[in-house]
Protein backbone atom coordinates (compact mmCIF):
# COMPACT_ATOMS: atom_id res chain seq x y z
CA UNK A 1 0.00 0.00 0.00
CA UNK A 2 2.89 2.38 0.68
CA UNK A 3 4.11 1.84 -2.89
CA UNK A 4 0.60 2.52 -4.23
CA UNK A 5 0.45 5.75 -2.22
CA UNK A 6 3.82 6.83 -3.58
CA UNK A 7 2.72 6.17 -7.16
CA UNK A 8 -0.56 8.02 -6.68
CA UNK A 9 1.25 10.99 -5.15
CA UNK A 10 2.96 11.61 -8.50
CA UNK A 11 -0.30 11.97 -10.41
CA UNK A 12 -1.76 15.43 -11.06
CA UNK A 13 -4.32 16.47 -8.45
CA UNK A 14 -7.01 16.74 -11.13
CA UNK A 15 -6.47 13.08 -12.05
CA UNK A 16 -6.63 12.01 -8.42
CA UNK A 17 -9.90 13.87 -7.99
CA UNK A 18 -11.36 12.16 -11.06
CA UNK A 19 -10.31 8.75 -9.77
CA UNK A 20 -11.64 9.65 -6.35
CA UNK A 21 -15.02 10.71 -7.71
CA UNK A 22 -15.35 7.35 -9.46
CA UNK A 23 -14.36 5.53 -6.26
CA UNK A 24 -16.91 7.55 -4.33
CA UNK A 25 -19.68 6.40 -6.64
CA UNK A 26 -18.52 2.79 -6.44
CA UNK A 27 -18.69 2.95 -2.64
CA UNK A 28 -22.19 4.39 -2.85
CA UNK A 29 -23.40 1.76 -5.31
CA UNK A 30 -21.88 -1.33 -3.69
CA UNK A 31 -22.11 -0.59 0.05
CA UNK A 32 -25.70 -0.53 1.32
CA UNK A 33 -24.61 0.36 4.88
CA UNK A 34 -22.58 3.32 3.64
CA UNK A 35 -25.50 4.41 1.49
CA UNK A 36 -27.95 4.23 4.40
CA UNK A 37 -25.63 6.15 6.72
CA UNK A 38 -24.99 8.88 4.18
CA UNK A 39 -28.66 9.25 3.27
CA UNK A 40 -29.79 9.35 6.88
CA UNK A 41 -27.22 11.94 7.95
CA UNK A 42 -27.97 14.20 4.99
CA UNK A 43 -31.73 14.04 5.50
CA UNK A 44 -31.35 14.89 9.17
CA UNK A 45 -29.19 17.95 8.51
CA UNK A 46 -30.43 19.21 5.15
CA UNK A 47 -33.98 17.98 4.78
CA UNK A 48 -35.30 16.17 1.71
CA UNK A 49 -34.70 19.00 -0.75
CA UNK A 50 -31.24 19.92 0.50
CA UNK A 51 -30.13 16.28 0.62
CA UNK A 52 -31.32 15.71 -2.92
CA UNK A 53 -29.46 18.77 -4.23
CA UNK A 54 -26.17 17.95 -2.46
CA UNK A 55 -26.12 14.14 -2.77
CA UNK A 56 -24.34 13.63 -6.10
CA UNK A 57 -21.60 16.12 -5.32
CA UNK A 58 -21.17 14.74 -1.79
CA UNK A 59 -20.72 11.20 -3.13
CA UNK A 60 -17.95 12.37 -5.48
CA UNK A 61 -16.23 14.57 -2.88
CA UNK A 62 -16.06 11.71 -0.38
CA UNK A 63 -14.00 9.77 -2.89
CA UNK A 64 -11.86 12.77 -3.73
CA UNK A 65 -10.96 13.16 -0.06
CA UNK A 66 -9.46 9.67 0.02
CA UNK A 67 -7.56 9.93 -3.27
CA UNK A 68 -5.96 13.29 -2.53
CA UNK A 69 -4.28 11.92 0.62
CA UNK A 70 -1.17 10.62 -1.18
CA UNK A 71 -0.58 14.07 -2.66
CA UNK A 72 -1.08 15.81 0.70
CA UNK A 73 1.02 13.36 2.72
CA UNK A 74 3.89 12.43 0.44
CA UNK A 75 4.74 15.48 -1.64
CA UNK A 76 7.19 18.12 -0.31
CA UNK A 77 5.54 20.43 2.19
CA UNK A 78 6.17 23.60 0.17
CA UNK A 79 4.44 21.97 -2.79
CA UNK A 80 1.48 20.94 -0.62
CA UNK A 81 1.14 24.40 0.94
CA UNK A 82 1.39 25.94 -2.51
CA UNK A 83 -1.89 24.27 -3.47
CA UNK A 84 -3.70 26.70 -1.19
CA UNK A 85 -4.60 29.44 -3.64
CA UNK A 86 -6.65 31.65 -1.33
CA UNK A 87 -6.76 32.38 2.40
CA UNK A 88 -9.49 34.31 4.20
CA UNK A 89 -9.72 35.24 7.88
CA UNK A 90 -5.99 35.06 8.62
CA UNK A 91 -6.23 38.38 10.45
CA UNK A 92 -8.00 36.48 13.26
CA UNK A 93 -4.96 34.26 13.81
CA UNK A 94 -2.59 37.22 13.54
CA UNK A 95 -4.51 39.09 16.25
CA UNK A 96 -4.26 36.10 18.59
CA UNK A 97 -0.53 35.71 17.96
CA UNK A 98 0.12 39.41 18.56
CA UNK A 99 -1.69 39.06 21.90
CA UNK A 100 0.52 36.10 22.83
CA UNK A 101 -2.45 33.72 22.94
CA UNK A 102 -2.46 30.11 21.88
CA UNK A 103 -4.85 29.15 19.10
CA UNK A 104 -7.26 26.21 19.07
CA UNK A 105 -8.04 25.38 15.43
CA UNK A 106 -11.17 23.25 14.99
CA UNK A 107 -11.46 21.47 11.64
CA UNK A 108 -14.51 19.26 10.94
CA UNK A 109 -14.65 16.50 8.33
CA UNK A 110 -15.28 19.13 5.68
CA UNK A 111 -13.38 19.68 2.45
CA UNK A 112 -9.69 18.76 2.51
CA UNK A 113 -9.20 18.72 6.26
CA UNK A 114 -5.77 17.11 5.89
CA UNK A 115 -4.23 20.18 4.25
CA UNK A 116 -5.19 22.73 6.90
CA UNK A 117 -2.51 21.82 9.46
CA UNK A 118 0.07 21.35 6.71
CA UNK A 119 -0.61 24.85 5.47
CA UNK A 120 -0.80 26.48 8.90
CA UNK A 121 2.53 24.92 9.90
CA UNK A 122 4.29 26.92 7.18
CA UNK A 123 3.31 30.07 9.10
CA UNK A 124 3.73 29.02 12.76
CA UNK A 125 4.26 25.88 14.89
CA UNK A 126 1.17 23.70 15.36
CA UNK A 127 0.48 20.43 17.18
CA UNK A 128 -2.40 18.29 15.94
CA UNK A 129 -4.20 15.44 17.65
CA UNK A 130 -4.53 12.12 15.83
CA UNK A 131 -5.82 8.66 16.61
CA UNK A 132 -3.16 6.02 15.83
CA UNK A 133 -4.49 3.61 13.18
CA UNK A 134 -4.61 -0.15 13.58
CA UNK A 135 -2.58 -0.82 10.42
CA UNK A 136 1.19 -0.32 10.67
CA UNK A 137 1.54 0.92 7.08
CA UNK A 138 -1.01 3.66 7.71
CA UNK A 139 0.93 4.74 10.80
CA UNK A 140 4.00 5.11 8.59
CA UNK A 141 2.04 7.27 6.16
CA UNK A 142 0.66 9.47 8.93
CA UNK A 143 4.09 10.03 10.44
CA UNK A 144 5.60 10.83 7.04
CA UNK A 145 2.77 13.10 5.98
CA UNK A 146 1.84 14.94 9.15
CA UNK A 147 4.93 15.19 11.37
CA UNK A 148 7.30 17.46 9.48
CA UNK A 149 8.64 21.00 9.68
CA UNK A 150 6.74 22.98 12.30
CA UNK A 151 3.94 20.40 12.39
CA UNK A 152 3.93 18.01 15.36
CA UNK A 153 1.47 15.19 16.03
CA UNK A 154 0.08 14.06 19.38
CA UNK A 155 -1.70 10.72 19.94
CA UNK A 156 -5.28 10.76 21.22
CA UNK A 157 -4.37 9.71 24.75
CA UNK A 158 -3.30 11.38 27.99
CA UNK A 159 0.21 12.09 26.71
CA UNK A 160 -1.25 13.72 23.62
CA UNK A 161 -3.59 15.92 25.64
CA UNK A 162 -0.64 17.05 27.75
CA UNK A 163 1.29 17.89 24.58
CA UNK A 164 -1.61 20.05 23.37
CA UNK A 165 -1.80 21.89 26.69
CA UNK A 166 1.94 22.53 26.70
CA UNK A 167 1.74 23.96 23.18
CA UNK A 168 -1.10 26.30 24.17
CA UNK A 169 0.82 27.48 27.24
CA UNK A 170 3.74 28.35 24.92
CA UNK A 171 1.35 30.49 22.91
CA UNK A 172 1.40 28.06 19.98
CA UNK A 173 -1.44 26.55 17.97
CA UNK A 174 -3.12 23.16 18.26
CA UNK A 175 -5.66 21.50 16.02
CA UNK A 176 -8.22 18.71 16.14
CA UNK A 177 -11.42 17.44 14.52
CA UNK A 178 -14.27 18.35 16.90
CA UNK A 179 -16.81 16.15 15.10
CA UNK A 180 -14.74 12.99 15.53
CA UNK A 181 -16.68 10.38 17.51
CA UNK A 182 -14.81 9.86 20.81
CA UNK A 183 -14.38 6.71 22.86
CA UNK A 184 -16.30 5.89 26.02
CA UNK A 185 -15.55 8.39 28.77
CA UNK A 186 -14.19 10.99 26.35
CA UNK A 187 -17.49 12.62 25.45
CA UNK A 188 -21.11 13.24 26.29
CA UNK A 189 -24.41 13.12 24.41
CA UNK A 190 -25.16 16.52 22.87
CA UNK A 191 -27.36 17.75 20.06
CA UNK A 192 -25.93 17.71 16.53
CA UNK A 193 -28.35 18.58 13.73
CA UNK A 194 -31.29 17.72 15.97
CA UNK A 195 -30.12 14.29 17.13
CA UNK A 196 -27.99 13.26 20.15
CA UNK A 197 -24.40 12.62 19.10
CA UNK A 198 -21.64 11.42 21.42
CA UNK A 199 -19.50 14.58 21.36
CA UNK A 200 -15.89 14.96 22.43
CA UNK A 201 -15.32 17.17 25.46
CA UNK A 202 -11.61 17.72 24.82
CA UNK A 203 -12.14 20.68 22.50
CA UNK A 204 -14.35 22.34 25.11
CA UNK A 205 -11.76 21.74 27.85
CA UNK A 206 -8.96 23.15 25.71
CA UNK A 207 -11.04 26.24 25.01
CA UNK A 208 -10.96 26.97 28.76
CA UNK A 209 -7.20 27.58 28.53
CA UNK A 210 -7.70 31.13 27.23
CA UNK A 211 -6.71 30.16 23.69
CA UNK A 212 -8.40 31.82 20.74
CA UNK A 213 -10.85 29.37 19.16
CA UNK A 214 -10.97 29.46 15.36
CA UNK A 215 -12.95 27.33 12.95
CA UNK A 216 -11.03 26.41 9.80
CA UNK A 217 -11.69 24.38 6.67
CA UNK A 218 -10.21 24.01 3.18
CA UNK A 219 -12.63 24.14 0.26
CA UNK A 220 -11.75 21.79 -2.58
CA UNK A 221 -11.70 23.79 -5.82
CA UNK A 222 -12.95 22.28 -9.09
CA UNK A 223 -10.66 20.80 -11.71
CA UNK A 224 -7.80 20.11 -9.29
CA UNK A 225 -7.18 23.88 -9.04
CA UNK A 226 -6.21 23.64 -5.37
CA UNK A 227 -7.87 24.73 -2.14
CA UNK A 228 -9.35 27.80 -0.52
CA UNK A 229 -8.66 27.96 3.25
CA UNK A 230 -11.24 29.78 5.38
CA UNK A 231 -10.86 30.86 9.01
CA UNK A 232 -13.82 32.04 11.06
CA UNK A 233 -14.49 32.91 14.68
CA UNK A 234 -17.32 30.82 16.16
CA UNK A 235 -20.57 32.68 16.73
CA UNK A 236 -21.57 32.92 19.48
CA UNK A 237 -18.14 32.71 21.14
CA UNK A 238 -17.26 29.48 22.94
CA UNK A 239 -18.09 30.13 26.61
CA UNK A 240 -19.91 28.71 29.63
CA UNK A 241 -19.65 25.35 31.35
CA UNK A 242 -17.80 22.48 29.61
CA UNK A 243 -21.13 21.09 28.37
CA UNK A 244 -22.23 24.49 27.09
CA UNK A 245 -18.89 24.98 25.35
CA UNK A 246 -19.11 21.56 23.68
CA UNK A 247 -22.65 22.30 22.50
CA UNK A 248 -21.57 25.67 21.08
CA UNK A 249 -18.75 23.93 19.23
CA UNK A 250 -21.32 21.55 17.72
CA UNK A 251 -23.36 24.56 16.58
CA UNK A 252 -20.26 26.16 15.05
CA UNK A 253 -19.52 22.93 13.19
CA UNK A 254 -23.09 22.79 11.89
CA UNK A 255 -22.83 26.33 10.52
CA UNK A 256 -19.55 25.49 8.79
CA UNK A 257 -21.03 22.37 7.19
CA UNK A 258 -24.04 24.28 5.89
CA UNK A 259 -21.71 26.66 4.05
CA UNK A 260 -20.69 23.79 1.77
CA UNK A 261 -22.69 20.61 2.48
CA UNK A 262 -21.43 19.01 -0.74
CA UNK A 263 -17.95 18.62 0.79
CA UNK A 264 -18.86 17.14 4.17
CA UNK A 265 -18.19 13.44 4.84
CA UNK A 266 -21.82 12.46 5.35
CA UNK A 267 -20.91 8.78 5.41
CA UNK A 268 -18.97 9.26 8.65
CA UNK A 269 -20.75 7.45 11.51
CA UNK A 270 -21.18 10.54 13.64
CA UNK A 271 -24.08 9.10 15.65
CA UNK A 272 -22.57 5.77 16.61
CA UNK A 273 -22.70 4.67 20.24
CA UNK A 274 -19.23 3.92 21.62
CA UNK A 275 -18.81 0.49 23.16
CA UNK A 276 -19.65 0.68 26.85
CA UNK A 277 -21.14 4.19 26.69
CA UNK A 278 -24.58 4.81 28.11
CA UNK A 279 -27.58 5.17 25.84
CA UNK A 280 -28.27 8.63 24.37
CA UNK A 281 -31.23 10.67 25.66
CA UNK A 282 -34.43 9.06 24.48
CA UNK A 283 -32.67 5.72 23.98
CA UNK A 284 -32.06 6.33 20.25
Amino acid sequence: MILVFRLLSRLPLAWLHRLGAAAGWLSWLFSPSYRRSMRGNMLLALGEGGARRARAAAIAHAGRQSFELPKIWLRPQDEVAGRVTELSGWELAEAAMRAGRGILYLTPHLGCFEITAQYLSTRAPITVLYRPPKRAWMQTMIEAGRARGQLSIAPADLSGVRALLRALRRGEAVGLLPDQAPRKGEGRWLDFFGRPAYTMTLAARLSESGAAVLMIWAERLPGGAGYRVRLQAPEPPIAGTPAERAQRINRAVERLILQCPEQYLWGYKRYKRPRGAGAPPGGV
